[in-house]
């Protein structure tokens, strides 16, 4: 009977002093999950938002991360909503399937709003205006966007596989017999091979335009442009994260935020 009380008195004891230890601080404090606990508090919903890191300023590779104005607007936007971020990298014309599959949060690399993309995705608000231009080798017989139309015109034209420079090239000017069009998985390439000879010029937007011709010497920036867009975020067809970015992307355009990442990225001179 006496062992049978002392091991009572003994149980007693540890019990209360775990239970000072813990109102102490000596372990996990009420408000933290314990291992093991079926009532851990739940994580951050993440938005995954789909890119082709190949289109500096807008998303390019650096180091082990993917920075940019769209990696930078994103992650303010997700900030802004309460949500983890991460940046998936695939080829562009990956990107729209990725979020109609529903792989994706979202999509977001520089791309156009066009009726075609209508069809499959839905768009925000703009964010950013985009120029198409035409990079030539110096001494091109191609001085202006007119000579791609001109009569009898026949030149091999580079694209970035799914951009809307290979939208607008296959309607303009091989929809209209005026020449052929080689499409790239990165604009990079298509860069490599005007620079090689192999194609006689290059659409793709003006940013990483520049990009591409302060890397490759004896290239140039016709001063004609293409076509004038406006960027904008894809999601999937009445997703219900449209309206949320949607009021988040608007927010960090009134506040400036927008303004100052697309600054930091792009010079205005």
């Amino acid at each position: 009977m006496k062992k049978f009380f002392k091991v009572i008195l003994a149980t007693t004891m540890v019990v209360a002093m775990t239970a000072a230890l813990a109102g102490c601080g000596g372990s996990q404090s009420a408000d933290q999950p314990k291992a093991g606990d079926d009532n851990e508090s739940p994580q951050k919903e993440t938005l995954i938002m789909a890119t082709n890191a190949e289109f500096p300023p807008y998303e390019f590779h650096e180091g082990q991360g993917i920075v940019g104005i769209d990696a930078e607007i994103a992650a303010a936007i997700a900030g802004k909503l309460g949500y983890d971020f991460e940046i998936e990298d695939m080829a562009f014309d990956s990107i729209i399937p990725a979020v109609t599959s529903g792989k994706v949060s979202f999509g977001m690399a520089g791309m156009t709003v066009t009726p075609d993309r209508l069809e499959s995705v839905d768009f925000s608000d703009s964010y950013a205006t985009g120029v198409q231009v035409i990079i030539v080798k110096e001494g091109s017989q191609i001085t202006s966007v007119d000579d791609l139309f001109a009569d009898g015109a026949n030149y091999n034209v580079g694209v970035q596989t799914g951009t809307t420079g290979d939208i607008y090239a296959s309607d303009d000017i091989e929809g209209a017999g005026l020449g052929t069009i080689e499409r790239y998985n990165k604009g990079a390439d298509a860069v490599q091979s005007l620079a090689t000879g192999k194609i006689d010029c290059v659409i793709i937007d003006n940013e990483p335009a520049k990009e591409f011709v302060a890397a490759n010497e004896g290239l140039k920036i016709l001063d004609t442009e293409y076509a004038v867009e406006d960027y904008a975020i894809c999601f999937a067809k009445g997703s219900e994260l449209t309206e949320k970015v949607n009021g988040a992307l608007n927010e960090l355009i009134a506040d400036g935020t927008v303004q100052a990442i697309i600054d930091k990225y792009i010079n205005a001179e």
